[in-house]
């Protein structure tokens, strides 16, 4: 369950990170920025229904999720295909957010 919420969070931080980018960058409409910061909001709450108990481990754990879905994002929304750099890189990060969420820790 912990994988689903930091996906769909991954997913709710690009879409409202790109809603400026098309503003700001892509000289798109500002009305782009309402559904954008409403996404980023999603973003927030999801993270904060991740089972753990300090905030800090959450978001480390979730930096590697995030990596993964960006370049996701690169490939599918921005049609760059990661290449194999991107790949391992990601792969090391979700390892170790793998390892963050996974480990064993006393009471």
């Amino acid at each position: 369950m912990t994988y689903l919420l930091y996906t769909a969070a991954a997913l709710a931080e690009i879409a409202g990170c790109f809603s400026v980018w098309a503003w700001w960058r892509l000289e798109k409409s500002p009305l782009w920025l309402l559904p954008g910061f409403a996404s980023l909001i999603v973003f927030a709450w999801l993270v904060a229904l991740v089972g753990t108990n300090a905030a800090g481990r959450a978001y480390a754990a979730y930096g590697g999720i995030y990596i993964a879905a960006s370049l996701a994002w690169l490939w599918l929304a921005e049609g760059v295909r990661p290449d194999r750099w991107d790949l391992a890189g990601a792969a090391l990060c979700m390892a170790g957010a793998s390892i963050i969420l996974l480990a064993p820790r006393g009471a």
